[in-house]
């Protein structure tokens, strides 16, 4: 016992101090851009109307239906909420709004994590996300992102916490309860955190069988469970009550933007493999060791399976290209003949190889990851993130900024001491 709580020790402060050093740099840095540029960047001009919209009319109806932007209302609520409490400017109050997310979100997450049994994969998932090429951008100007991460992450750290203990205690329960309904605020943040639901019941129902219970327990753990999870759908459906759908009505008709765009449920088919292709893109720099460790029979398979996946998605460039800096990379090549899609090609085929290496990895320590609750819950968000793309109807781009509202749980799922796939320092 006493080598495992040394080991432990060890990789949570691991993880803290660069989690430290990254979050300072990344404040201080969101700090001076708030205080010395005071004027529109990105999408400020467009999120500032629906901030101004709740700040004059709080977080009324008439507020709801007259959203004219495709995420939920609640982000541009907390930022009009700053806007009020400050008074001053209303863009740099917005974006000062949108700074204060972040910082709950890692104070919450340091203390939170705390009442789990594997603190140091949150930290770690926090790392990841700090790290992560939008993270300063999103604490700097007035994205919607900020304050859909402090939910869904602080709503998934109680969760687990809840669900791995199986503690029929009322401070255990209200976890639970804090944790859904944190979660279910989430999606009201940013509809793509449906994600979160899903997973949450999955990994309930897999603790239910896979734990061993005395007389009556299961069905008593079972209720409280069911419970929590029913909390988490009544921001979802109130939501949907609102807008009579899951964006806002004029996203649905597309006047939010002149019938340029248009976001609702729907069916597509494409959007996954795009939602596919840049999640392994991130996961490359986080994992990249894995591709090394091959046997000789998996590395020449995945070569070839990562050659003819790149040769084949570089006929469909033109689709699978979305607005970000791959792309900006990927253009930069255009100089040179063919530049663009070979580099296309040799960037899709690396990402293919790695994907398979982790996977691969993944189910020969899968007794491992499926005995980590943190690592399980994480495994089934970043999925159901992907197959929640098949019913995104609409027009709009998948930015790859999108991919920042998954990158806190790459951590949990790639950081852990007993088998260290990636990040150790």
């Amino acid at each position: 016992m006493g080598g495992s709580d040394t080991r432990d020790q060890t990789w949570r402060h691991t993880y803290l101090q660069p989690v430290f050093l990254v979050l300072a740099f990344n404040l201080i840095s969101a700090a001076f851009f708030i205080a010395f540029v005071n004027r529109p960047v990105y999408d400020d001009g467009f999120n500032i109307n629906d901030v101004h919209q709740y700040a004059v009319s709080r977080f009324s109806h008439d507020a709801l239906v007259s959203q004219r932007n495709a995420p939920g209302p609640t982000s541009f609520a907390w930022m009009a909420a700053a806007v009020r409490l400050i008074g001053g400017n209303e863009l740099r109050d917005a974006r000062v709004g949108a700074l204060l997310s972040w910082v709950f979100l890692a104070i919450g997450l340091l203390f939170g994590a705390r009442f789990g049994r594997f603190p140091e994969l949150w930290y770690a998932g926090l790392l990841t996300l700090l790290v992560f090429p939008h993270a300063v951008e999103a604490a700097a100007t007035v994205l919607t992102e900020g304050p859909a991460l402090f939910f869904a992450v602080i709503g998934a750290v109680a969760w687990t916490a809840f669900v791995s203990r199986a503690d029929f205690g009322a401070r255990a329960f209200l976890f639970g309860i804090f944790g859904c309904l944190s979660m279910g605020v989430a999606v009201t943040c940013r509809q793509y955190y449906l994600a979160l639901l899903p997973a949450a019941a999955l990994f309930a129902a897999l603790q239910l069988a896979r734990k061993n219970w005395g007389p009556g327990e299961k069905w008593r753990w079972a209720m409280r469970a069911g419970f929590s999870l029913a909390l988490s759908a009544v921001p979802v459906l109130l939501l949907v009550l609102a807008w009579k759908g899951i964006s806002s009505p004029g996203m649905q008709s597309g006047t939010s933007y002149n019938m340029m765009y248009k976001a609702g449920a729907g069916l597509n088919f494409t959007r996954p493999l795009i939602a596919a292709l840049y999640v392994g893109l991130y996961l490359v720099p986080v994992t990249f060791p894995l591709m090394l460790r091959l046997k000789s029979a998996q590395r020449w398979r995945a070569l070839a399976v990562a050659v003819f996946g790149g040769i084949a998605a570089g006929f469909f460039s033109g689709s699978l290209l979305q607005p970000g800096p791959f792309n900006s990379v990927v253009n930069a090549a255009a100089r040179i003949p063919h530049g663009a899609r070979i580099v296309f090609i040799v960037i899709v085929a690396v990402t293919i190889y790695n994907s398979i290496a982790l996977g691969l990895t993944l189910w020969e320590q899968q007794k491992l990851v499926l005995s980590t609750p943190p690592a399980v819950f994480a495994l089934l968000t970043v999925i159901f993130f992907l197959l929640e793309q098949f019913g995104v109807g609409g027009n709009i781009p998948f930015y790859d900024r999108y991919i920042l509202q998954v990158a806190p749980f790459f951590g949990p799922l790639l950081c852990q001491p007993h088998y260290g796939l990636a990040l150790r320092f």
